[in-house]
């Protein structure tokens, strides 16, 4: 990127960034390069301008994220509070950025009077993730909600994609090569006014009374395996409270891995590979990550 066009950028790029001040999990080494745009457009003329072998991570809360210790190389671009428009259009469908908060979607929605989308307040990231995993709480899944979503690729064009262009899984989603989201259209259903309060109410309530939400974690590490919980799985192994360094199954929720006070990347890492091989050899259940794991190893 020439220094000329990087003096017309209006976001703030950081070097050296501890991606520790990024994650749910307060854990990550350094990014060589961290970029949060000043907004859509500014978004676009940065992608324009980077070079085209660098290589470019996404980044909303971090709350499904592990970085190592070692940190990233490249680009971090952060969407969160920046691409955060949230509206109705014409045809009562909502459009939310990658950038909101799930929460305020589904508290959007519930002011609005439109239902399903109350279990993305349980969800503690950004709409960008739950759109990118296809995230799910309390039966409630995203992509079941989704018509068409933007997206936009390294040279700063933006798509206006049909959910057809998508292969959409369980807690994973397979966008077009090269291209990321920018934000959602979603279309709902009218509800009796007032219960949709109501029902987000509950549901934080009973996240509250079930996870571990006042110590740092990535919400769950890994997936519900077919007709049976992860949770249910750790737990019988008898493995809530175990520790490596810092890390430790959360005693509150199996499938919840704690930082207990500086914890290191490979101090999870190492539990999330021991735990699931005790599962494996009391079950005989391959346990799959729900949390992704990017970056360096520390030499």
């Amino acid at each position: 990127m020439m220094a000329a066009q990087a003096a017309a950028l209006r976001g703030t790029l950081l070097l050296d960034e501890p991606m520790s001040k990024h994650t749910s999990w307060r854990i990550g080494g350094p990014a060589d390069r961290f970029y949060k745009p000043a907004d859509v457009a500014d978004l676009a003329m940065f992608l324009a301008q980077l070079d085209e072998g660098e290589p470019l991570f996404w980044l909303g809360l971090g709350s499904n994220l592990l970085v190592r210790d070692g940190g990233i190389r490249g680009t971090v671009v952060c969407t969160t509070g920046v691409l955060d428009t949230l509206e109705q259009d014409a045809q009562g469908r909502v459009y939310a950025g990658a950038g909101v908060t799930c929460a305020k979607v589904a508290r959007y929605c519930s002011r609005h009077g439109l239902q399903a989308a109350e279990f993305l307040a349980g969800i503690p990231g950004t709409f960008g993730g739950a759109l990118a995993m296809n995230a799910g709480a309390f039966g409630g899944v995203t992509w079941e909600l989704v018509e068409q979503a933007e997206t936009i690729d390294r040279l700063g064009n933006r798509h206006i994609r049909s959910r057809r262009d998508f292969d959409i899984g369980y807690r994973q989603v397979q966008i077009p090569e090269g291209e990321w989201f920018v934000g959602a259209w979603m279309v709902l259903d009218a509800r009796t006014e007032g219960s949709g309060k109501e029902r987000i109410k509950q549901l934080l309530e009973q996240r509250n009374n079930t996870q571990p939400i006042n110590q740092p974690s990535a919400g769950s590490t890994f997936r519900n395996p077919p007709g049976d919980h992860a949770a249910r799985l750790i737990e019988a192994c008898g493995l809530k409270g175990i520790c490596i360094g810092k890390a430790c199954v959360s005693e509150k929720h199996a499938n919840f891995i704690v930082n207990t006070g500086g914890a290191m990347a490979q101090d999870v890492e190492q539990l999330m590979a021991f735990v699931a091989q005790e599962v494996h050899g009391k079950f005989g259940v391959e346990l799959v990550k729900e949390v992704h794991i990017v970056g360096e190893k520390k030499a």
